[in-house]
C-alpha cells in the first residue's frame, strides 16, 4: 500500500504530493497526519490526502510513512475538498489550507492531552467499614479512606483530596499498596466556558413571523438543500429562530454551524445555545486558549456536540452529517479573511452546504447589497421579519445638526439634545451606549504651526492618541511613540490632539457624572482573555449604567435594559475613498440604533452629524432599508459599481516603493496586451487603471494597484483568471495578491 502526502511546507516548490509507502500494521485514511522523511529532513508533518495499491516509482525512490500523529484523520473528507477549493480560489499552496481545517498548536505537537489523577477504593462496599477500623492507628490513613468512602462512586480527583486533606500522597499511596485504593490518570478537557451565566431554559412562544420564517426553513433543512436570506428588523428574535432550527437538525441526527462576525459576539450566542443545548453546544474563535481551542476541537471531532458556535473560522469545524450552517449578520466584512490563504467565511458556508446536503442561512437586519440582490433574482430565497418581538416599537431616532450646535456656541462633544437624553435614561434608572467607531483619544495630533500631522514610520497613516499611555499607536501596524512636546517638523510647541475616540467620550462622560459608572469595550479594553465576555456581563448585570464601545458594540448585542443610544459622530465612515462607505455607514448606523429599546421600555436614539441631508443618515434614522437598498442600487447602477459590475485588484506590496511601483505598472502592460488580443473581453471593461494605493504603506511595505472594473459576466471571468496568473509570477521581493471585490479598496 502506498499514500500520497502534502508535507506541511507552504512553499509553491513543493506545492504538490509525494508518494510514499505504507509500512506493514500500519493503518492510514485520507486526512491522517503523518510524521515522513523528506529530503535531508528526517521527520516532517504532512497530510495523508489519498491511498493507492500501486506507484510507478522505482522501490528505491520510495521511503516509508514513518508514523502517523493521530489515529484518526484529522482532516475530514468534506474538509479535504474544502481545502483543494481554498487553494484553487486563493491561489495559495494546499499545504496553507489545509492548515486551517485544524488547530495550530497541533503542528509541532504543541499542545496535548492534559489528565487528572483519580483516587479509587478497590474495596468491596460490604467490607469498607471493617478496613476502615483497621486503618484507626493511621489515622491520616483512615482519613484518606474515609474521605474515598464518602464520595459518590468511591472515588475522587487526587486535587480535591489535596484541598481537603493537605498531605494526602504517602496514605494514599500506601492504601494502593495494601490494595485498597488505586490511581487511576484520566483524561480531562480544558473548558472555556468557566461561569458563563445560563439563561432561562424554557422556549419562549413563537411569534407568528418566526412561525412562519421556521415553516419554510425547516422543510429545506429535512430536504438537505436550499440557501436563504433572512431579513429581520432589529429585536424581531432571529435567535430563536436559529435556536428552533438548529433543534430540529439535531432531531433529525444532523449537526449546524453558527457563525458570529465579532468575537465580543460569540460569548452572548454560546450563552444562548448552552442554555437550551447544555453540552451539545461548543464554540471555536481565536481567543480561546491553545489547550481550549484543541479541546473544543475534538469534541467536535469525536462527534459529541451537534452545534458549533463561533468567528469566522469555526466554518472549518470538523463536522459530520450538517444540516445547517447560519451566518448571523452577514453583511460583515470580518467573515473575509485579509491575510493567505484568503477566504470568505460566507463563501465557504455555501460550498459546505452544497457538497454536503445542508441548508444555507443569511442572516442580518441590514443584508449586504450583494446578498439583497441575489434575492431579488432568486439566488437567495428571501424571508422577511418586519416587526420586533410582541410588536414593540423601533426607537425614536433624533438627527442633530452638529453644524447648529456649533453655530450655537457648543464645541463640546455631546450636543444638547443627547447630553438632556442621556440625563433623563440615568433618572429613570436605566442603561446607555455611547457609540463611537474609533478607539483611542484623538484620531490624529497636528501642529497648529505648520499643519504637520504625525504619521506611523512604518504605515502612511496617522497616529491615533491614547491619553492612558500618554503615547501614539499605529492601529495598522501597532508601533508606538511618546507624544512628542514640540513639532518633529518645525519645532513649534503649538501640537496638539485632534478628533474623538472613545477614551475621549469615557472621559468626558466621567466629568459630566462623576457617580455613574462607566464601561468602555474596544480593542484596547478586550486584549485579554475572556474580556468580552466579562464586559458584557458586568454591563447586563448592571455594574455599569453606560457602556462607550466601537463598533464591537454595534450589533447583535441584546441589553434589555437599555433605553438610550448616542451616536457621537454618524458620518466618521462616511467619506473613505470607498465605493461601500454610504452602505457601511447605514448599517452601523442602523445596527447600533437597534439596541435601545429592546424590551418593555421604549427607546430612543440620538444621531450627531454634520451631513444629515445625505440619503444614507436618513434612512438610518427611519431604520429603512428598502429605501437606502433603492437608492444605493440607483447610485451604483449610475456609476457603474458592483453588483452591476466587477472590481478585480492587484495589490502589489515590497519593501521599496519602487518595486511595488515597477510591479504593477509592468502588470498594468500585461493586463492591457490580454485584453487588446480578446476584442469581446476589451468591450466590458469600464476601467483599468495603476495607481498607489490610497494607503500608500502598511507595516514598512510599500503598496500599489492595478485595478479592473468590468461588466459581471461568466465570459469575463477571463480576465479575472489573466490576473490570478499574473499574481503568481510577481517579481522577486515584490508579493501580489489577486482580490475580486476586495473588501476594502484602502
Amino acid at each position: 500500500m502506498f499514500c500520497q502526502v502534502i508535507v506541511d511546507i507552504a512553499h509553491e516548490d513543493v506545492d504538490h504530493v509525494f508518494t510514499y509507502r505504507v509500512p506493514q500494521g500500519m493503518k492510514l485514511t485520507p486526512g491522517m497526519r503523518v510524521h515522513v522523511p523528506f529530503g535531508r529532513i528526517k521527520s516532517v508533518e504532512g497530510v495523508v490526502v489519498e491511498l493507492m495499491e500501486s506507484c510507478d516509482l522505482p522501490p528505491q525512490r520510495v521511503r516509508d510513512v514513518t508514523d502517523t500523529l493521530e489515529d484518526y484523520p484529522a482532516v475530514l473528507p468534506n474538509l479535504l475538498t474544502l481545502a483543494h477549493q481554498i487553494k484553487d480560489n486563493s491561489f495559495c499552496t494546499l499545504a496553507s489550507a489545509l492548515r486551517l481545517m485544524y488547530p495550530a498548536q497541533m503542528r509541532g505537537e504543541r499542545v496535548s492531552n492534559r489528565y487528572k489523577e483519580y483516587a479509587v477504593l478497590t474495596v468491596d462496599p460490604a467490607v469498607r467499614g471493617q478496613v476502615l477500623a483497621s486503618q484507626k492507628r493511621a489515622p491520616k490513613r483512615a482519613k484518606v479512606f474515609s474521605a474515598l468512602m464518602e464520595a459518590e462512586g468511591g472515588e475522587l480527583p487526587c486535587e480535591t483530596l489535596r484541598e481537603q486533606l493537605g498531605d494526602y500522597r504517602a496514605p494514599l499511596q500506601t492504601l494502593c499498596k495494601m490494595g485498597f485504593a488505586r490511581i487511576e490518570k484520566r483524561e480531562y478537557l480544558r473548558s472555556p466556558y468557566g461561569a458563563m451565566e445560563r439563561l432561562a431554559q424554557e422556549d419562549p412562544e413563537l411569534t407568528h413571523q418566526q412561525r412562519d420564517v421556521l415553516s419554510t426553513l425547516i422543510p429545506a433543512i429535512e430536504a438537505g438543500r436550499g440557501a436563504f436570506l433572512l431579513y429581520g428588523v432589529t429585536g424581531s428574535g432571529k435567535t430563536e429562530v436559529f435556536i428552533r432550527a438548529v433543534r430540529r437538525c439535531a432531531q433529525l441526527g444532523k449537526t449546524a454551524i453558527v457563525l458570529v462576525p465579532e468575537i465580543a459576539l460569540t460569548p452572548q450566542m454560546v450563552m444562548w445555545f448552552r442554555s437550551r443545548f447544555g453540552e451539545d453546544a461548543a464554540v471555536l474563535h481565536s481567543r480561546l486558549s491553545p489547550g481550549e481551542r484543541y479541546d473544543e476541537w475534538r469534541r467536535i471531532r469525536r462527534g459529541e456536540v451537534r452545534v458549533v458556535i463561533g468567528a469566522r473560522s469555526a466554518i472549518f469545524a470538523p463536522l459530520e452529517n450538517i444540516g445547517l450552517i447560519i451566518i448571523d449578520e452577514e453583511h460583515e466584512q470580518s467573515y473575509i479573511a485579509d491575510s493567505m490563504p484568503r477566504y470568505d467565511a460566507r463563501e465557504l458556508a455555501q460550498l459546505r452546504c452544497e457538497a454536503e446536503g445542508a441548508a444555507l442561512l443569511l442572516a442580518s437586519a441590514t443584508p449586504s447589497m450583494l446578498s439583497f440582490a441575489r434575492a431579488g433574482r432568486g439566488d437567495l430565497t428571501l424571508l422577511e421579519m418586519p416587526n420586533r418581538v410582541k410588536n414593540r416599537p423601533m426607537p425614536d431616532v433624533h438627527v442633530i445638526d452638529m453644524r447648529e450646535e456649533l453655530k450655537g456656541g457648543n464645541r463640546s462633544i455631546f450636543s444638547g439634545a443627547m447630553l438632556e437624553g442621556l440625563r433623563r435614561c440615568l433618572g429613570e434608572g436605566k442603561q446607555a451606549i455611547l457609540f463611537i467607531n474609533r478607539r483611542g483619544y484623538s484620531t490624529f495630533v497636528s501642529c497648529r504651526s505648520c499643519g504637520y500631522v504625525v504619521t506611523c514610520e512604518n504605515c502612511d497613516i496617522s497616529m491615533t492618541y491614547h491619553s492612558s499611555e500618554n503615547a501614539l499607536r499605529c492601529h495598522y501596524c501597532g508601533s508606538e511613540m511618546p507624544m512628542p512636546k514640540v513639532c518633529p517638523e518645525c519645532g513649534s510647541p503649538y501640537i496638539k490632539q485632534f478628533g474623538v475616540g472613545t477614551q475621549r467620550v469615557e472621559e468626558e462622560v466621567k466629568k459630566l457624572f462623576p457617580d455613574v459608572p462607566v464601561l468602555r469595550m474596544d480593542n484596547d479594553t478586550t486584549r485579554t482573555k475572556d474580556a468580552h465576555a466579562e464586559l458584557i456581563a458586568r454591563f447586563r448585570k448592571g455594574e455599569a449604567r453606560i457602556l462607550v464601545g466601537t463598533q464591537m458594540i454595534a450589533k447583535g448585542l441584546d441589553f434589555p435594559n437599555v433605553t438610550m443610544v448616542g451616536i457621537v459622530a454618524a458620518d466618521a465612515m462616511l467619506r473613505l475613498p470607498d465605493y461601500r462607505s454610504a452602505e457601511r455607514t447605514f448599517q452601523l448606523l442602523t445596527q447600533v440604533a437597534g439596541r435601545a429599546g429592546r424590551a418593555d421600555s421604549p427607546g430612543e436614539v440620538y444621531l450627531q452629524t454634520y451631513d444629515p441631508e445625505h440619503y444614507a443618515i436618513e434612512a438610518a434614522s427611519r431604520q429603512d432599508y428598502r429605501s437606502f437598498f433603492t437608492l444605493e442600487m440607483i447610485r451604483r447602477k449610475q456609476a457603474l459599481f458592483p453588483p452591476y459590475t466587477l472590481i478585480a485588484r492587484l495589490l502589489f506590496e515590497a519593501d521599496h516603493e519602487e518595486q511595488a511601483q515597477a510591479a504593477a505598472q509592468e502588470a498594468h502592460r500585461r493586463l492591457e496586451a490580454f485584453l487588446e488580443r480578446r476584442a469581446y473581453l476589451k468591450k466590458f471593461v469600464i476601467s483599468l487603471r495603476v495607481m498607489a494605493c490610497p494607503v500608500k504603506r502598511i507595516k514598512g511595505k510599500s503598496r500599489w494597484q492595478v485595478t479592473l472594473r468590468i461588466v459581471d459576466k461568466p465570459v469575463c471571468q477571463e480576465a479575472v483568471g489573466e490576473m490570478s496568473a499574473i499574481a503568481k509570477t510577481a517579481a522577486d521581493g515584490c508579493t501580489c495578491v489577486c482580490q475580486v471585490n476586495p473588501p476594502s479598496m484602502m
